[in-house]
């Protein structure tokens, strides 16, 4: 779960970063827009390394709230923001998943290797 998850959100940082640049063109100041920005970008660099604590998917799901919010300021991030969402939701429940089969495949794994064999 945490590569996907990882992925997404890196990806997130860059769309962010984007529509910064497009979000200085309007009516709001380059210091409220960077900080905005700056923050977001940061929680979803910091958020790639706290994926296995608790509470680190919420934070990302309220990241994508806010991506998808910041649809007010540049109209084109309310399609990108829920193209995230979708990204976060698939990264989730396909990563568990792909993490159930991982634990499944070495527990048979452990089990072939721990029997006795015989000759």
């Amino acid at each position: 779960m945490r590569a996907l998850c990882a992925s997404t959100l890196i990806a997130e940082f860059f769309v962010i970063g984007f529509a910064g640049l497009v979000a200085m063109k309007g009516d709001l100041g380059q210091a409220t827009v960077w900080t905005v920005c700056g923050i977001a970008m940061l929680v979803s660099v910091l958020l790639c390394g706290m994926l296995s604590r608790p509470g680190a998917v919420q934070i990302g799901w309220a990241l994508q709230i806010g991506l998808v919010l910041s649809g007010l300021v540049v109209p084109m991030m309310f399609i990108l923001g829920v193209v995230f969402a979708g990204l976060w939701w698939c990264s989730i429940h396909y990563g568990r998943r792909i993490d159930e089969i991982k634990a499944r495949w070495a527990a048979q794994a452990e089990a072939q290797t721990a029997a006795p064999t015989e000759a």
